[in-house]
Order: structure tokens, then C-alpha cells, then sequence
């Protein structure tokens, strides 16, 4: 017997079976007639709507020897218990040598049969008149409680499937009941979805705060015009204090909101109109291949937002961008091609151009990285897939499950954020048609595409992610932030995750016989056609058979959860809610010659004023943090002692990463806190 299983209550010798329960020994009145000693039970009741029950609840307590109390019902005179987040305290008394509670079996009458009840946790102390205390014995529960069906939980509820003597039983009809729930069905939002997400009526507080709802229509005169909107409750954003600048347009590829697109250069494709006779003034005096050998030079090419369906009269071009680290260790741009093929009408945009001829190519580049940014890297690759991970897990996975346990808090919130935030954003005319270029339908055509190239363990695991795309030589691509800091966050994950992995998987045939974790694995790895997940690059295919493909599936999930929406989220009002920076739309035709602008061309492709408080609004509200730092769970579901253990080592590790980054920012020249423990919320939160 694993020494690890017993303490997560995964085996027992002194298990008794649902079949064995009329034959084990009862602790009688008699026995209550000498020695006895008293039990203190907590029931927390969980808070969502709808918790709460008036049925009357029974309880029976079970020991290590098969022994087990009376009925216990949990009442208090005159009182109102289980109410919705409320945690009720009820007495019992058993003979003094009960002993630790290993079990609980637990029911409701059908009073109120209509009325369901969520139960969080169930904790029982020992609490004598004389000596220690003892306990708490933990029994997480985290479920739905019938009328009329009796359930029995092991204390820490964490034990693997072929573990469970009730896997045949209880856990088998669980899951086929949760099967009905979650579903795997792919559907854009329609018109006409209630919108019932609180994120309606924080968009209309904030305009009445704002005292901009009457008076804020039309176009803007000129860029004074619009700086002169930024005070109260709209603080001024960084992009109105950086706009224009080289040096601030190649930080945005690194520690703003869409850090993972920047790749290193290695070759000019034929497809790209870049010269050195163009970009030798910017190189430091190398050329394009001198600057290539020594790793200077980095691009990004959004071919994939080639030929979208988007919205009649607004463009949304598929530009190249060049960049090169200079001698102060800047990435700045250095040549930007708006369309994908070369040619008379698609020039290539340079920092010699003309000043808002240049400055109208940066804004047309940034446009298209905030289609890109809010489709996939924010929207598709974090709600959506995440969601469609959590569908899987709920399918697969009992909550049982030490998986399930490891996992839940991280997808705390996610399907209510997804079901009522998309309704208000992705509604037919809703915020993204009336604000994007690229329109509801050419959003989720792009996140198509891109779900079709994103694989778990390249694009969705930072550090494979980054040796991809070249990037992960600290020393040739000074400043990335998010790269230095990211890396620390998951490599205390990836350690969290491979401790409580490695406690419960001791041999690799006790991986190959959780039949949960195959079935996850397998729906995950399914192509959407037949019925799955349709995810690429989950290991093995989805057929576990060590821990190293279990850990490598569950790191990265945790990881996206946390780090890559964060990242990709909560700095976007400082990036997208001063146009000019990062317009989310354009409203003229993109240039297609180099001849010279003025400030009126930039004004004439901005939002009008009821837009662009439209973009302050929602971008604002998406950049509150309004839940706990990573590793601080509002409801935490695990704990067995490994768990217990491993979670307070992760807190200590993220604790030492605080310092090192709070150092690393001291000497920065842009500091950067969307990697910061501190900042990083556990799940996709908002």
C-alpha cells in the first residue's frame, strides 16, 4: 500500500463498502452511557446563488474501525441554518474511543425538495472536557446535495478513480449526472442573450461619473481635444504620454499587452519589400544580414489576418513589422509593410518618413496587433480555450479527483465571466462591432485560425514557447520582461504541479489505469469533428503514461489560467484607451504611398468621442483586479497533506519571486508588474 495514498485517502484496509454499511458496528446509547467525549461540527454552506436550503440535514460519522455514530441531525433550535455563505457550528457526542472521523455519510430529507443545497466543507472536531483538542478531520465537498440520496465522502475527498470503492457506485452516477451539465458545443453568442453580467451597470456607473454622457459626441478638433478627456475616474494612460515614440511602439511587443508575437529575424522573405538601402541608416551600420548573425533583428508578420470577414468599409490590413535591438538596448522599429506582398501600392513604412506619414503606419501596425491581441492572445486563447479545458475536466474528472482539486481554483468564475461578458461584447452591433475593425465575425473567424496553430506545448508553455519563436536569449533581446519574469512564475507552478502529481502517480501503470485522466486526456486531444476538445500538442496525444506527460498538461493550463490573462488583460487601458496609441478601429482606407500627413489625417482614422468613451469605458473595467494574487484560492479545494504542503511551498516560492522582481524593477528602466505575484489573479477572473 503507497504510503502517499493513504494519506490522501485514496486506500484504506478499514474501508467499508456502500454494500457493507447495515453490518458495521453502531456507537449506541449505551456506549454513551459511560466514558464519552464531545464532537464539534462545522458545515459551510458555499456562496453562490441559490446555495442555501431549509431541508433538514442528517449526518453519520464513520471511524477507521468501521464503527460509526448515530443519525445526527444538524439543527439548531430557533435558528436558520445553511443559508448561503454561512458556516454553521452543531454539537454531537460519541463514546470517548470513537476516535478520528475517517468518513461522513450525509443526506437531505425532501423538505424543500426544490430547494438545493450547496455544501463547500465539512469540517468535525474532537473537543473533550479535558485534554487537546483534535481535528480539524476535513471533508471537502464542493457539490450540489440531493433530496433523498445519501453521498459519503473519505476525509480530503482526493482519491483516484481506481482507488474508490465507490467508483462503480456513487462516483459513476455522479459523473453521468455532470455529463448532462457539460457539454461540448462550439457556438458563437447571438443576439438577444440576456445580459445579466454586473460589467452593464459598472460601464453606465462610470459614464455618470465620468459627467461625459451628454456632453461627449462628435469628432475631435484636434489632439488637444482629446488629451483634455482624461481626469476623474479616467486617469490619463501611459499611450497618451508615449504615442509617438519609437522606443515605446517596440516595448509594446514586449511588456505590454500582446507580448508573445515578436520573433526573431532570420531571413527577408520575398514577400517583404525591406532593403538595405531602406533600413542600413537605422542598423548602426550593418546590414540585414550582419544584423541578423548577430541577433538584432526581430519581426512580427500577421499574414493570418489576411482576407478576414469583416465589417463592410472598415480594413484590417496584415502588416510585417521589423525591428532592431539598438546599441541602448531599445527594440525599435525599423520598417513596416501594412499587406502581406510587396509591391508599388504597399510600401514600406520607415522612421525617415515623414512624421505623421510614419506616425499613421505605427497607428494602421498597432490596429492590426489589437485584432490579433483581443481575439486570440486575450479572448480566444485564454477565456475561450480555458473554458473548453474546463468543460473536459468537468466531463472527465470526478471532483474527487486530486487533479480536479489541483485545477478548480484556477477556473474559478471563468464560464459565468464567458456565458454574460460576451453577450454584452460580442453581441450582433454590440462593443466589438461598433469598435473593431475586424467585427464580431472576423473575430471568430481569427480565433479559428489561430486555435488551429496554438498547441499546448509549444505556443501554450512559455519556455518551449520562447525557444519557438527565438526569443529566449536574454542577452540578444534585452527588456522582455515578461519573458525573464514569466519564466519564474511557471517554473514554481511547474514544481507545485509535479510535487501533488508525483504524490498521487508513484508507478507509471497507476497513471494508465486512472481511466479519468485517460478520458480527459483523450476528449482534450479529440478533434472537435469527432467530438473532443480538438487542442493540439497535448502530450502523448492525450494518452498519459508518466508523469512527465501529466505535469507537462497541467503546468501550461494553470499557467494560461494565471499568468498569460493577466498579461494579456489588465494592461489594456493604459494601451488601448488613448486612440492614438493603439486604435482598436480605423475609419479611413490604410495608406497606400508615403507622401506626407498631418494631424488631421491621424484625427480623421480616430473614433468619434462617443467611441472612444465607449474603448475608456470597457478597457477600464477589464483592467480592474478585483479577486486574490496566485496561491491566495478564494475557495480552496485540496486538502490532503501533500497538496496542503506543496501549495504553502508554491506560497513561499512566489513570495521570493516578489523580491526578485520588486529588485529586478528597482534597476529597470521600465518597470513591469503583469508577472508580478501580487498582480496575477488565480483565474480568468474578468
Amino acid at each position: 500500500m503507497s504510503r502517499l495514498l493513504c494519506c490522501c485517502g485514496n486506500k484504506s484496509p478499514n474501508h467499508v463498502s456502500d454494500g457493507q454499511a447495515t453490518a458495521m458496528k453502531e456507537a449506541s446509547s449505551d456506549d454513551l452511557a459511560g466514558a464519552h467525549t464531545h464532537y464539534k461540527i462545522l458545515v459551510k454552506t458555499g456562496d453562490r446563488k441559490g446555495a442555501g436550503t431549509d431541508a433538514n440535514i442528517y449526518i453519520i460519522l464513520h471511524n477507521e474501525n468501521g464503527v460509526t455514530s448515530k443519525k445526527i441531525k444538524l439543527d439548531r433550535l430557533f435558528h436558520d441554518d445553511f443559508e448561503r455563505g454561512k458556516t454553521d457550528e452543531f454539537k454531537a457526542k460519541l463514546p470517548a474511543d470513537f476516535g478520528a472521523v475517517h468518513e461522513i455519510e450525509l443526506w437531505r430529507d425532501e423538505h424543500g425538495a426544490f430547494d438545493p443545497w450547496y455544501l463547500e466543507k465539512i469540517d468535525i472536531f474532537e473537543t473533550p472536557k479535558e485534554g487537546p483538542k483534535k481535528g480539524p478531520y476535513e471533508f471537502p465537498v464542493h457539490r450540489w446535495i440531493p433530496a433523498k440520496k445519501r453521498v459519503m465522502f473519505r476525509q480530503y475527498d482526493s482519491l483516484l478513480p481506481q482507488h474508490d470503492p465507490r467508483k462503480d457506485s456513487q462516483r459513476k452516477e455522479e459523473m453521468e449526472e455532470i455529463k448532462k451539465i457539460y457539454e461540448l458545443k462550439s457556438q458563437a453568442p447571438e443576439a438577444g442573450i440576456p445580459l445579466q453580467y454586473d460589467l452593464v451597470k459598472r460601464k453606465a456607473n462610470l459614464l455618470l461619473q465620468s459627467k461625459l454622457s451628454k456632453t461627449f459626441t462628435g469628432k475631435w478638433r484636434n489632439l488637444d481635444d482629446l488629451k483634455n478627456v482624461y481626469h476623474g475616474v479616467f486617469s490619463k494612460p501611459d499611450g497618451m504620454r508615449t504615442w509617438r515614440s519609437d522606443i515605446e511602439f517596440g516595448l509594446q511587443r514586449l511588456i505590454r499587452c500582446n507580448p508573445t508575437q515578436i520573433r526573431l529575424f532570420t531571413e527577408v522573405p520575398e514577400k517583404f519589400g525591406v532593403t538595405d538601402e531602406m533600413v542600413g541608416p537605422f542598423l548602426e551600420g550593418m546590414t540585414i544580414q550582419e544584423a541578423i548573425a548577430k541577433k538584432k533583428l526581430y519581426y512580427i508578420d500577421y499574414e493570418i489576418l489576411q482576407n478576414l470577414p469583416v465589417k463592410q468599409g472598415t480594413p484590417v490590413v496584415s502588416p510585417i513589422g521589423l525591428f532592431f535591438v539598438d546599441k541602448d538596448k531599445h527594440l525599435i522599429p525599423v520598417a513596416l509593410q501594412l499587406e502581406q506582398q510587396k509591391g508599388p501600392d504597399n510600401p514600406v513604412f520607415l522612421p525617415s518618413d515623414p512624421e505623421y506619414t510614419w506616425l499613421l503606419a505605427k497607428m494602421w501596425f498597432n490596429s492590426a496587433d489589437a485584432s490579433y491581441h483581443q481575439s486570440c492572445t486575450h479572448l480566444g486563447l485564454t477565456h475561450l480555450a480555458m473554458e473548453c479545458v474546463a468543460v473536459t475536466m468537468h466531463r472527465t474528472l470526478s471532483p474527487s479527483h486530486p487533479l480536479f482539486r489541483l485545477l478548480a481554483p484556477h477556473f474559478l468564475f471563468l464560464m459565468a465571466i464567458n456565458s454574460r461578458g460576451l453577450a454584452l461584447l460580442m453581441s450582433v452591433d454590440g462593443w466589438v462591432d461598433k469598435t473593431m475593425n475586424i467585427g464580431r465575425d472576423g473575430m471568430y473567424e481569427l480565433i479559428g485560425r489561430a486555435f488551429k496553430r496554438w498547441r499546448l506545448n509549444v505556443e501554450g508553455t512559455i519556455i518551449n514557447d520562447l525557444k519557438a519563436r527565438g526569443v529566449d536569449d536574454t542577452q540578444a533581446l534585452p527588456n522582455y520582461h515578461y519573458r525573464d519574469d514569466g519564466v519564474l512564475i511557471y517554473e514554481a507552478m511547474e514544481k507545485y504541479v509535479r510535487v501533488v502529481v508525483e504524490s498521487h502517480y508513484e508507478t507509471p501503470d497507476m497513471i494508465t489505469e486512472d481511466y479519468e485522466l485517460q478520458e480527459w486526456g483523450r476528449l482534450m486531444a479529440t478533434s472537435q469533428d469527432d467530438g473532443g476538445a480538438g487542442f493540439q500538442g497535448i502530450p502523448a496525444d492525450g494518452n498519459f503514461a508518466n508523469v512527465e506527460d501529466v505535469i507537462s498538461t497541467v503546468a501550461p493550463i494553470m499557467f494560461t489560467c494565471s499568468v498569460s490573462h493577466c498579461v494579456a488583460n489588465f494592461s489594456m487601458y493604459d494601451d488601448y484607451a488613448f486612440p492614438p496609441h493603439c486604435p482598436t478601429g480605423m475609419r479611413m482606407p490604410p495608406p497606400t504611398d508615403k507622401s506626407p500627413r498631418t494631424e488631421k489625417d491621424i484625427l480623421d482614422n480616430l473614433h468619434d468621442k462617443t467611441l472612444t468613451v465607449d474603448v475608456m469605458i470597457v478597457t477600464r473595467l477589464l483592467s480592474e483586479k478585483a479577486t486574490n494574487s496566485l496561491g491566495d484560492f478564494e475557495m480552496q479545494y485540496g486538502f490532503c497533506p501533500v497538496a496542503v504542503k506543496a501549495l504553502e511551498q508554491f506560497r513561499k516560492d512566489l513570495k521570493q519571486i516578489e523580491i526578485i522582481i520588486d529588485e529586478r524593477n528597482k534597476n529597470r528602466e521600465f518597470p513591469y508588474d503583469y508577472c508580478h505575484p501580487k498582480e496575477i489573479p488565480n483565474a480568468i477572473s474578468i
